[in-house]
Protein backbone atom coordinates (compact mmCIF):
# COMPACT_ATOMS: atom_id res chain seq x y z
CA UNK A 1 0.00 0.00 0.00
CA UNK A 2 1.48 3.37 -1.05
CA UNK A 3 0.52 6.88 -0.04
CA UNK A 4 1.78 10.07 -1.70
CA UNK A 5 3.23 12.76 0.53
CA UNK A 6 4.27 15.63 -1.68
CA UNK A 7 6.76 14.30 -4.22
CA UNK A 8 7.76 11.26 -2.16
CA UNK A 9 5.86 8.02 -1.76
CA UNK A 10 6.04 6.03 1.41
CA UNK A 11 5.20 2.36 1.74
CA UNK A 12 3.01 1.54 4.74
CA UNK A 13 2.85 -1.96 6.21
CA UNK A 14 -0.08 -4.07 5.09
CA UNK A 15 -2.74 -5.07 7.58
CA UNK A 16 -1.59 -8.68 7.46
CA UNK A 17 1.92 -7.79 8.65
CA UNK A 18 2.75 -8.42 12.28
CA UNK A 19 2.02 -5.46 14.48
CA UNK A 20 4.85 -4.48 16.75
CA UNK A 21 3.48 -3.98 20.24
CA UNK A 22 6.12 -2.29 22.35
CA UNK A 23 3.88 -0.72 24.99
CA UNK A 24 3.49 -3.95 26.98
CA UNK A 25 6.82 -3.31 28.68
CA UNK A 26 8.66 -6.40 29.78
CA UNK A 27 6.57 -8.99 27.96
CA UNK A 28 4.84 -9.49 24.64
CA UNK A 29 1.05 -9.86 24.51
CA UNK A 30 1.57 -13.55 23.74
CA UNK A 31 3.78 -13.95 26.80
CA UNK A 32 1.14 -12.30 29.00
CA UNK A 33 -1.57 -14.50 27.49
CA UNK A 34 0.60 -17.58 28.11
CA UNK A 35 1.02 -16.53 31.77
CA UNK A 36 -2.76 -16.22 32.11
CA UNK A 37 -3.29 -19.62 30.49
CA UNK A 38 -0.66 -21.11 32.79
CA UNK A 39 -2.60 -19.85 35.82
CA UNK A 40 -5.86 -20.99 34.24
CA UNK A 41 -4.44 -24.50 33.77
CA UNK A 42 -3.64 -24.55 37.49
CA UNK A 43 -7.24 -23.55 38.24
CA UNK A 44 -8.57 -26.32 35.96
CA UNK A 45 -6.26 -28.88 37.55
CA UNK A 46 -7.39 -27.88 41.05
CA UNK A 47 -11.03 -28.24 39.96
CA UNK A 48 -10.34 -31.69 38.50
CA UNK A 49 -8.48 -32.89 41.60
CA UNK A 50 -11.13 -31.54 43.99
CA UNK A 51 -13.85 -33.31 41.97
CA UNK A 52 -11.88 -36.55 42.17
CA UNK A 53 -11.22 -36.19 45.89
CA UNK A 54 -14.83 -35.37 46.69
CA UNK A 55 -15.93 -38.80 45.52
CA UNK A 56 -13.16 -41.01 46.89
CA UNK A 57 -11.28 -39.13 49.64
CA UNK A 58 -13.55 -36.74 51.56
CA UNK A 59 -10.85 -35.95 54.15
CA UNK A 60 -8.31 -34.82 51.54
CA UNK A 61 -11.09 -32.95 49.74
CA UNK A 62 -11.89 -31.04 52.93
CA UNK A 63 -8.22 -30.21 53.53
CA UNK A 64 -7.82 -28.90 50.00
CA UNK A 65 -11.03 -26.86 50.24
CA UNK A 66 -9.84 -25.30 53.52
CA UNK A 67 -6.51 -24.47 51.90
CA UNK A 68 -8.35 -22.89 48.95
CA UNK A 69 -10.30 -20.71 51.37
CA UNK A 70 -7.04 -19.32 52.76
CA UNK A 71 -4.97 -19.02 49.55
CA UNK A 72 -5.65 -17.30 46.24
CA UNK A 73 -5.46 -19.19 42.97
CA UNK A 74 -4.62 -16.03 40.99
CA UNK A 75 -0.95 -17.05 40.80
CA UNK A 76 -0.93 -20.79 40.17
CA UNK A 77 2.75 -21.34 40.95
CA UNK A 78 2.57 -19.37 44.19
CA UNK A 79 -0.53 -21.36 45.20
CA UNK A 80 1.19 -24.69 44.48
CA UNK A 81 4.41 -23.65 46.24
CA UNK A 82 2.39 -22.80 49.36
CA UNK A 83 0.41 -26.03 49.10
CA UNK A 84 3.62 -28.11 48.91
CA UNK A 85 4.98 -26.49 52.05
CA UNK A 86 1.78 -26.80 54.11
CA UNK A 87 2.24 -30.48 55.12
CA UNK A 88 3.23 -33.83 53.67
CA UNK A 89 -0.43 -34.56 52.82
CA UNK A 90 -0.72 -31.21 51.09
CA UNK A 91 2.53 -31.89 49.24
CA UNK A 92 1.02 -35.02 47.69
CA UNK A 93 -2.04 -32.98 46.66
CA UNK A 94 0.22 -30.37 45.07
CA UNK A 95 2.12 -33.06 43.15
CA UNK A 96 -1.17 -34.49 41.91
CA UNK A 97 -2.28 -31.02 40.77
CA UNK A 98 1.06 -30.55 38.96
CA UNK A 99 0.52 -33.85 37.12
CA UNK A 100 -3.04 -32.98 36.16
CA UNK A 101 -2.06 -29.46 35.04
CA UNK A 102 0.62 -30.84 32.76
CA UNK A 103 -1.60 -33.58 31.34
CA UNK A 104 -4.47 -31.18 30.74
CA UNK A 105 -2.24 -28.68 28.95
CA UNK A 106 -0.57 -31.33 26.77
CA UNK A 107 -3.47 -33.67 26.05
CA UNK A 108 -6.87 -32.17 26.76
CA UNK A 109 -6.81 -28.44 26.10
CA UNK A 110 -8.10 -27.76 22.60
CA UNK A 111 -5.64 -25.19 21.25
CA UNK A 112 -7.21 -25.01 17.79
CA UNK A 113 -10.62 -24.44 19.35
CA UNK A 114 -9.16 -21.61 21.48
CA UNK A 115 -7.87 -19.85 18.37
CA UNK A 116 -11.16 -20.32 16.53
CA UNK A 117 -13.20 -19.05 19.49
CA UNK A 118 -10.91 -16.06 20.04
CA UNK A 119 -11.22 -15.03 16.37
CA UNK A 120 -14.98 -15.47 16.50
CA UNK A 121 -15.35 -13.48 19.74
CA UNK A 122 -13.26 -10.58 18.43
CA UNK A 123 -15.15 -10.49 15.14
CA UNK A 124 -18.59 -10.65 16.77
CA UNK A 125 -17.64 -8.11 19.43
CA UNK A 126 -16.25 -5.66 16.86
CA UNK A 127 -19.39 -5.97 14.76
CA UNK A 128 -21.69 -5.51 17.77
CA UNK A 129 -19.78 -2.50 19.07
CA UNK A 130 -19.73 -0.81 15.66
CA UNK A 131 -23.45 -1.50 15.17
CA UNK A 132 -24.27 -0.09 18.62
CA UNK A 133 -22.22 3.02 17.93
CA UNK A 134 -23.86 3.64 14.57
CA UNK A 135 -27.31 3.12 16.12
CA UNK A 136 -26.53 5.55 18.95
CA UNK A 137 -25.04 8.24 16.73
CA UNK A 138 -27.45 8.05 13.79
CA UNK A 139 -30.51 10.29 13.91
CA UNK A 140 -33.62 8.30 14.65
CA UNK A 141 -36.88 8.55 12.73
CA UNK A 142 -38.47 10.37 15.66
CA UNK A 143 -35.85 13.13 15.52
CA UNK A 144 -36.70 14.02 11.90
Amino acid sequence: MFFQFGQKSQKLPSLCACIAVRWFGEASPESKAARNLHNFFTYVAVRIVTAQLESYNPEAYQELMEFLDRHSLNDGDKFLASLMRESSRHKSLALRILEVRSAYCKNDFEWDNLKRLAFKMVSESNTRLMREYVTETSPSDTEK
